[in-house]
């Protein structure tokens, strides 16, 4: 019998999720299907519950729904509860668990793409407050970050989180986020900003240290004018495809039952989709 996953979002189809984990299914021979479930915010818990109904082994959550769907599964991971978003979710036995595998997924492909950063030595700086941001941050507080700065555009959004992430998480203007930069060793875009249809990120770069990271969740497009912005500054610039792969290795081995590799092919292949 066919296993079936999906990623849910509203809007979804820029995501290259269905994509990534094709080319799994395919390269280990599993008979399964992951596809795009396009839901709106509002449609969010009948949707949640059509996929025990419709047989389905789990999902992906996107913008805007890791945070709404905490409140809307059967039980929540310890880690996923202290990030206060999901992005995964396992049915088992007619039941919902909400998982988190941002955070991995983030810190992971930032080892890869920048391996000389140290999240110890310097502040970060993440921009947006949402469900992506909160699993940064969570990531970058276990790795020993000791200042991290919140900017987004609702303060109120902002000032949240950092309640909820408690020291070192602290809350600066978004109208004062280029000075927020000042001495930061790492820089992170959580919101669509930049994004293929959306405005950029508007920000100046210059106080940034020449040993920076920018880092830019988005990967439509892959090459974001934040992280050209950066390389022109000679600035180290992470790509958003690293974060997409890494998280994606957890809901695919809950689902299908085989740990997949994130290799130079399968980046390729993702890539080369329209």
């Amino acid at each position: 019998m066919t296993t079936k996953a999906g990623v849910m979002g509203w809007p979804v189809a820029h995501s290259r999720s269905p994509r990534l984990h094709g080319y799994w299914l395919k390269h280990y021979g599993i008979d399964g299907s992951y596809v795009h479930l396009p839901v709106e915010p509002k449609d969010l818990p009948a949707a949640l519950a059509k996929l025990v109904s419709d047989g389905f082994a789990g999902a992906n959550l996107t913008v805007p729904h890791k945070e709404a769907a905490l409140a809307l599964v059967h039980e929540v991971t310890p880690e996923a509860a202290r990030i206060g978003a999901i992005n995964t979710i396992f049915v088992r036995d007619g039941r919902l668990t909400g998982a988190n595998t941002d955070a991995y997924g983030f810190i992971t492909a930032l080892r890869a793409g920048a391996p000389d950063y140290d999240p110890r030595q310097s502040p970060a700086v993440v921009i947006g407050a949402g469900g992506a941001a909160r699993a940064v941050c969570h990531a970058l507080q276990e790795a020993g970050c000791p200042d991290i700065r919140l900017v987004n555009r609702t303060r109120d959004r902002a000032e949240q989180l950092a309640r909820h992430l408690g020291a070192p998480a602290t809350v600066e203007p978004w109208e004062n986020r280029s000075q927020a930069t000042e001495n930061a060793g790492l820089l992170v875009n959580c919101t669509t900003m930049g994004m293929s249809g959306q405005p950029p990120l508007e920000i100046d770069l210059a106080r940034l240290p020449a040993t920076a990271v920018v880092n830019d969740i988005v990967y439509t497009p892959l090459e974001t004018p934040l992280l050209a912005a950066a390389r022109a500054r000679g600035l180290s610039a992470v790509d958003g495809l690293g974060m997409l792969l890494y998280q994606a290795q957890a809901g695919f081995e809950g689902w299908f039952g085989v740990k997949p590799a994130v290799t130079p092919q399968l980046r390729a292949h993702v890539l080369a989709a329209s």
